[in-house]
């Protein structure tokens, strides 16, 4: 059974260490499918994020710190004066793991607040 978007929501990241898998491209698309608007890009997750200012951008891109200091799993964000593209990856396993995910989900959930 796959998992949905209120399932990620629930869950913890948890560490990988160097020898742990990526997840399979079967997987990554059952995932992607769980996510709103998230596409793959070689080893990574990204989506990116418009906003109406300067100031609300700012806004997101702490909150999605602060996302990924609880989950201790850090995306690469590249910041514009209105937008914000996240991209995630595990970096220690090379590839995607489902702690990418959880954190893209629950950055979505920051927008529906």
């Amino acid at each position: 059974m796959g998992a949905t978007a209120t399932d990620l929501l629930g869950r913890k990241c948890k560490p990988c260490q160097r020898g742990d898998e990526p997840l399979a491209n079967a997987r990554i698309e059952r995932l992607l499918l769980e996510l709103d608007g998230w596409a793959q890009h070689g080893g990574t997750i990204t989506k990116t994020f418009r906003f109406a200012d300067y100031s609300q951008t700012m806004a997101f891109v702490n909150a999605t710190a602060w996302v990924s200091q609880r989950e201790d799993h850090h995306p690469d964000l590249y910041v514009g004066f209105n937008t914000c593209r996240v991209d995630y990856s595990t970096h220690v396993i090379g590839g995607l793991s489902e702690n990418d995910f959880i954190c893209a989900a629950k950055v979505d959930a920051l927008l529906r607040l």
